[in-house]
């Protein structure tokens, strides 16, 4: 028994003196620091090293006899440098040529670690000679991982301060890559990485002489194949790809088939950033099983090209970290390309006009989409003498203007939001000069050249001239719209990447909301399929677990919404639409991810179950949304602020209400000068008089600036001191109360032309004022355009209040100026 033990001591102590232990960061940095190439195996404690390969590192040792060689065992539970490695490092092994990384390999692949060793033994000795450079890499795992954890970090920073963890000043914020809002820069740092996959061509496929077929198929999806490698697996190399496998029946069968012959090795990505690639190329070739994929996905390359279970002809990592280990084991020392990032798009208004679009109209889509616009909008429709007579109205007094207007409203035309890098100016380009002969001569190619109608002077194509004017421009053809979309229970854990594709395509999710629908609820919302088969199940599913609703503006909305989400069933969604969110996320009919609005009706209806009265400005946020927004910018106090939130009901309105806040402050001139300004010429008679009776109409004038805060009545609702005589012999059941008490407040009123009135008297008026707010609504409405007389008394018991709170800092320089503009302007009208 001794003996035994002492046979174990010794065996292990030659281990140890194969393997340095590094168990702290002094001594990993001494390593580091010394000359030759080190295998370090870097290992956790619950774990231990990888005892297998010792024999292996013996092999190579006493073959070789390099000096240069050498072996150790580094604890990244205690090694700060090794950090990354905790949780990562079983097996894994790093290369390092006096300090420098220079390879890595995960798993116990004994052929390429030998294989490597060798090489980097050579190369060393060349760096030594001074014949080569020394090559430094970076563990393509452990760099992945960075950019998935800064990403996160920078998501939750947001999170905390308010914003959408998926958006970060309008890019989108993901690991998979780099997403980017539409119209938005990127600046992201030029560390982050594609998005990759591996894929094995398998031997079947290999030995059928399918290889080039199945390449060009990839690249016809828009696939890029970074790496191609022609390789005849090993019998422990298919072992540790297939480890996940080992309990299935057919594991041996499996590894005996993957050693069988060549098989040729790809890495893959797509686009600027690789966003998706595993899932796309996943779906690319279709079901595990081969006659599962010939019955659901007959396109599928291994319907096409696989024979049986595992003899499937091609093989696709399953997931990131997948792809990541697979890439290491594959490929130890590539450099997974850096991630281009999205390019801002820019849109712009192409307008078909009758003409063409009556002839030509399939033709020019055609050649819209070869040049490589994205057709974001789209709409047929006619225009009216009178609409494109606004549309052009820039071109009103030109020649050409009456007949440029006829055309354009001779029949219908198409409208389109075409959305490139370079939109504009493409599109211009495409167009040709707008002089038909000149077009012919310069640009015989152009769409107006080519297409120009005989003897008529007008091109029949219309772009515009800068981003400015195609918002404008998209603006008159397609005006801001709402629509309801719903992501379902079955998809709300891919909630956030659907909110990043709903940013992607140009929404503003003006309001959204995460609930659980009880099954009336459900019944009511989807009450239009209530006759259909499916209807019970899918009121089912729709009350099981939560659901995000969304409020989504933007240029005609519900037909967007739509496009996007792709048809009904997730399987047709594929082939049809394969971007779309249905496509990606759903399952099948009933579970299919998204929902949105049929119509324009009917999703006005769904947000008014869902979220009530919503009002929205002409950018697509809440009303109320805005006018913080412009509190903020004009630094209005708070209460006020709020106060114009809940009474907002348009944006005409508004404007009026907040010129009038404005001049709120003003002197009683300045609101006498603004009163001449915006009241109709029968204001003339009281400007005649306003001399004359200065004292009298001054008072009434600043109430009535100070009632216009508290009631909100249009500028034309403005009460006239002449026009509200004819008004006295109607009254109603109040008018004697508002009497009485003008009676008791116009003593009071005279004496506050020179000081202001005690403050509890203020407070007292204050009181009243708010009992009497209801009755002062209903008058404030007027009939045949005018306002009652009775409003006048109410106006007055606010003034100490308004008077108050007017102050010195309110009058602004620029207040003052647009006093003596509007002054001036008032008297040329009187």
């Amino acid at each position: 028994m001794a003996d035994k033990k002492k046979a174990s001591m010794a065996r292990r102590k030659q281990e140890i003196q194969l393997q340095q232990e590094i168990e702290t960061q002094e001594e990993w940095e001494d390593v580091m620091s010394k000359e030759g190439l080190y295998v370090i195996d870097v290992y956790q404690e619950w774990c231990g090293p990888c005892v297998g390969m010792v024999g292996v590192f013996k092999k190579i040792k006493n073959d070789l006899g390099d000096p240069l060689l050498k072996y150790a065992v580094a604890k990244a539970d205690t090694i700060d440098a090794l950090e990354k490695y905790r949780g990562r490092c079983e097996p894994c092994f790093l290369f390092y040529a006096t300090g420098v990384l220079v390879a890595v390999i995960r798993g116990a692949n004994s052929p390429q670690v030998m294989r490597t060793v060798t090489e980097q033994l050579q190369q060393e000795h060349k760096v030594i000679d001074g014949s080569a450079e020394r090559k430094e890499i970076k563990d393509p795992y452990i760099s992945m991982v960075d950019t998935m954890d800064n990403d996160m970090e920078e998501d939750e920073e947001e999170a905390e301060e308010g914003r959408p963890a998926s958006k970060k000043d309008g890019k989108q914020m993901r690991f998979k890559g780099e997403l980017v809002n539409f119209g938005d820069e990127n600046d992201r740092s030029q560390e982050s990485k594609k998005e990759v996959t591996v894929a094995v061509i398998k031997p079947d496929a290999v030995q059928a002489g399918k290889v080039d077929e199945i390449l060009e198929e990839i690249r016809a999806k828009g696939i890029e194949i970074l790496k191609d490698e022609e390789r005849t697996m090993t019998e422990e190399e298919a072992s540790n790809m297939y480890t996940h496998l080992q309990d299935e029946d057919f594991y041996k069968d499996l590894i005996a088939f993957m050693t069988s012959g060549p098989s040729h090795i790809l890495v893959l990505t797509k686009g600027r950033t690789g966003e998706n690639i595993i899932n796309e190329f996943r779906d690319l070739i279709g079901p595990t099983s081969v006659e599962e994929a010939k019955e659901k996905q007959p396109e599928s390359l291994r319907a096409k090209h696989g024979n049986q279970t595992y003899m499937n002809a091609l093989h696709g990592s399953s997931s990131e970290d997948q792809a990541m280990r697979e890439l290491a084991f594959f490929f130890p020392d590539y450099a997974i390309p850096v991630a281009e990032g999205k390019p801002k798009l820019q849109r712009t208004l192409a307008l078909i006009r009758p003409d063409a679009f009556k002839h030509h109209k399939d033709e020019v889509l055609q050649m819209i989409h070869e040049a490589g616009f994205k057709v974001a909008l789209q709409k047929e429709m006619s225009l009216t003498k009178e609409m494109a007579q606004d549309f052009y109205k820039e071109h009103e007094g030109q020649e050409y203007f009456d007949e440029l207007t006829t055309r354009m409203s001779s029949g219908p035309l198409m409208a389109l939001g075409l959305a490139r890098e370079d939109a504009v100016e493409g599109w211009r380009s495409m167009l040709g000069p707008k002089e038909l002969d000149k077009a012919k001569e310069e640009a015989p190619d152009s769409l107006r050249a080519k297409f120009a109608v005989e003897d008529v002077v007008i091109n029949q194509f219309h772009g515009s001239d800068s981003e400015a004017a195609a918002q404008k421009e998209l603006d008159f053809f397609f005006p801001m719209q709402q629509t309801m979309a719903v992501i379902k229970p079955d998809a709300l854990g891919t909630k956030d990447e659907i909110i990043e594709k709903v940013h992607d395509a140009g929404f503003k999710i003006a309001a959204r909301k995460e609930t659980q629908l009880s099954r009336e609820i459900a019944e009511e919302f989807y009450s239009d399929h209530k006759d259909k088969d499916y209807y019970n199940d899918l009121v089912e599913h729709m009350a099981s677990g939560p659901t995000m609703f969304m409020v989504l503006s933007r240029e005609d909305a519900v037909e967007g919404w739509r496009s996007l989400i792709g048809p009904t069933d997730p399987e047709k969604a594929k082939e049809e639409s394969p971007e779309s969110l249905r496509a990606l996320y759903g399952g099948d009919i009933l579970k299919n991810a998204v929902h949105g609005s049929s119509n324009p009706e009917r999703a006005k209806e769904h947000i008014q179950k869902i979220f009530g009265d919503l009002k929205f400005t002409c950018d697509g946020w809440l009303a109320k949304d805005e006018e913080e927004m412009q509190d903020q910018d004009e630094k209005k106090e708070e209460a006020a602020g709020e106060e114009t939130q809940q009474t907002t009901e348009g944006e005409e309105q508004k404007e009026g209400e907040e010129k009038k806040e404005e001049g709120g402050d003003q002197t009683t001139e300045q609101q006498e000068e603004k009163q001449g300004d915006i009241e109709p010429p029968t204001e003339q008679a009281e400007e005649q008089e306003h001399e004359a009776e200065a004292a009298k109409t001054e008072e009434p004038q600043q109430q009535e600036q100070t009632s216009t805060e508290e009631a909100k009545p249009t500028e034309e609702e403005t009460p006239k001191e002449e026009e509200k005589a004819p008004e006295e012999t109607p009254k109603t059941e109040e008018e004697p109360k508002q009497e009485e008490t003008q009676k008791e407040e116009e003593a009071p009123k005279e004496e506050e032309k020179t000081e202001e009135a005690p403050k509890e008297e203020q407070k007292e008026e204050e009181v009243k004022q708010e009992e009497e707010a209801p009755k002062q609504e209903e008058e404030a409405k007027p009939e045949g355009g005018e306002e009652t007389k009775p409003e006048e008394p109410e106006q007055k018991s606010e003034e100490p209040a308004k008077t108050e709170e007017t102050t010195e800092e309110a009058k602004t320089e620029g207040e003052e100026k647009k006093g003596e503009e509007t002054k001036t302007e008032g008297e040329g009208a009187a």
